[in-house]
């Protein structure tokens, strides 16, 4: 089976873009009156090494290179456990066609391989139940309901060469969960979550795709969640001449009113909007990609931070921040086997006028990531990599972390 099979099936349809075609999937079981089960995952596994300098000192929002570790003095930390994306198993069913209507079901299960902390004895392998969803796909185009990737930002990570790789290296308080790829480092994590969502039926590579999804808070302030998120994208895939070229368009509306409670602006609303586009073209074995978004209330790591990292989706006085990043990328196929690549991703945050002091924080978080892949066979590959990552504060101050991984991936 082609690797280009195997990622569709195990990440793109995990996007839940298309229904899984199981008859395309590692392993097809039919069984009676047409329906048919199938499976299809990846094992990935990552030998990683970080080196990063003391977070500068002084009152400062916290740091994903550094934080819950040693922070006084320079981290240096080992471990052996998944990469951005974690390991997966998923089932496929699909009912019979009735009425020109194809209907799968699919279950997704991640689990992580590592230990928690520094206790060995925490095998917690962490499942994560991220794909639980049904599609139902005709004329009309489809119908997906149940818990998926959401829409927003969505292409902006899965066309990231370091989505099956490991990207950016946290620091110690994730160890037990992923690395972060160019997740604060270039996009923003758009999570999988329950949702309602209708994808229009392909005019000519075009598609347009809406979302209504269970609303998130906005910052530590958010008092209720009584609205839902809307989510949409615009998409094209197809040829220019011989280039593979596709892009996108995706948006994010949610709007939540303060806590009555709050220090600042109690009652009153916040916003998250945001908009991301991407677009990528293949020439021979190149493929170049330039991806970025632009909004406000949204955060510094995933889409509407909630409380987590001080949320920097609003400041003190309960005003929304403007946050933006874009990230870069070319890659090149340069034999059947071999393939070489390198990107450079931000994320950034404007503070507000009239902002008062406290705490200085982040401005903007970049990493770059140089990566060589071996493929060994169709389903086995072995990948290294190289990682600078750097933070910089509101006041000029920086941290920064050398970082090295070495993994392989197993997929069917």
């Amino acid at each position: 089976m082609k690797k280009s099979t195997v990622l569709a099936l195990g990440l793109v349809a995990a996007l839940s873009l298309t229904a899984v075609k199981p008859g395309n999937a590692a392993f097809v079981i039919g069984g009676e009156n047409g329906w048919q089960l199938s499976t299809d995952g990846i094992v990935d596994v990552f030998a990683t090494y970080a080196s990063t300098t003391p977070k500068p000192t002084g009152a400062r929002s916290l740091s994903l290179l550094s934080i819950g570790g040693n922070e006084t003095q320079q981290d240096q930390h080992f471990g052996v456990g998944i990469g951005l994306l974690p390991s997966v198993i998923a089932f496929n069913v699909k009912a019979p066609t009735t009425n020109g209507v194809d209907s799968s079901v699919r279950v997704g299960i991640y689990p992580n391989i590592q230990n928690k902390g520094s206790n060995r004895f925490d095998t917690s392998p962490n499942i994560d139940f991220r794909e639980f969803f049904y599609t139902a796909k005709g004329a009309y185009g489809e119908l997906l309901a149940g818990r998926a990737l959401n829409l927003y930002q969505g292409k902006n990570i899965l066309n990231d060469m370091t989505l099956l790789t490991s990207g950016t290296i946290p620091g110690t308080a994730f160890k037990g969960g992923t690395t972060l790829g160019h997740i604060g480092y270039g996009y923003l994590y758009t999570n999988f979550g329950p949702q309602i969502r209708y994808t229009t039926p392909d005019f000519g590579g075009v598609k347009v795709a809406i979302e209504i999804a269970e609303p998130y808070k906005i910052s530590a302030d958010t008092g209720k969640t009584n609205s839902p998120r809307f989510e949409t994208e615009i998409s094209y895939a197809g040829k220019i001449g011989t280039a593979a070229v596709q892009g996108w368009l995706s948006g994010l509306y949610q709007s939540a009113p303060r806590s009555e409670t709050a220090a600042a602006r109690p009652g009153k609303d916040n916003q998250s909007v945001g908009g991301a586009a991407g677009a990528s073209a293949g020439f021979g074995g190149l493929n170049v990609l330039l991806s970025g978004y632009y909004g406000k209330g949204l955060g510094m790591v995933s889409a509407q931070d909630g409380d987590f990292l001080e949320s920097t989706s609003t400041d003190a006085l309960g005003n929304e921040r403007k946050h933006w990043g874009y990230l870069a990328q070319a890659t090149y196929q340069l034999t059947s086997s071999v393939k070489v690549g390198a990107n450079y991703g931000q994320t950034r945050q404007e503070k507000n006028d009239n902002e008062p002091a406290g705490p200085v924080i982040m401005k903007n978080q970049e990493s770059a990531v140089m990566m060589v892949a071996y493929n060994l066979n169709k389903f086995t590959q072995f990948v290294a990599e190289y990682i600078y990552a750097q933070n910089t504060w509101m006041d000029g101050k920086k941290q920064h972390s050398n970082q090295i991984a070495l993994g392989t991936m197993f997929y069917w």
